[in-house]
């Protein structure tokens, strides 16, 4: 097998890798022998390959965000025993959610404030213990 075809496989192995490896890079990695420094140079290199590791990871996404949803919802789980249990709502959950996707609706810890002044403001720096402490006048 030539280099090129020898990459070209190593490339496919490494996505089906990602894929079950639910994007985990270092988990690919180790699956399939291929160094990390491999998969840069090749995200680097190689268009087709980066956008299907991208894929990839938004599909890994896509399952945690599936995952988050049933915590704010709450599951219904069966034990070995046949017995069915339900996980109430989360509330970390909801607020993590509410803190992420929320924000454009005032769902934020700290307010974000943008102040507009109209002067000259000094800015100082260096040690001022010395003398020699720069000073420049900003507008």
């Amino acid at each position: 097998m030539d280099e090129i075809a020898r990459m070209a496989h190593n490339k496919k192995v490494f996505l089906e890798a990602l894929e079950l490896c639910l994007g985990n890079v270092t988990k690919a990695c180790k699956s399939t022998d291929i160094g990390r420094s491999s998969i840069y140079r090749w995200k680097r290199e190689d268009e087709e390959f980066k956008d299907a590791v991208y894929d990839i990871e938004e599909v890994a996404i896509d399952f945690v965000e599936d995952k988050l949803f049933q915590r704010i919802e709450g599951v219904f789980t069966e034990s070995n025993d046949g017995e069915v249990y339900k996980t109430p709502p989360s509330d970390t959950a909801i607020i993590f959610y509410l803190k992420t996707k929320g924000k454009k609706r005032g769902y934020i810890e700290k307010t974000e404030t943008e102040i507009t002044v109209n002067q000259p403001m000094i800015v100082e720096w260096g040690d001022p213990a010395h003398e020699d402490t720069a000073k420049q006048e900003t507008e």
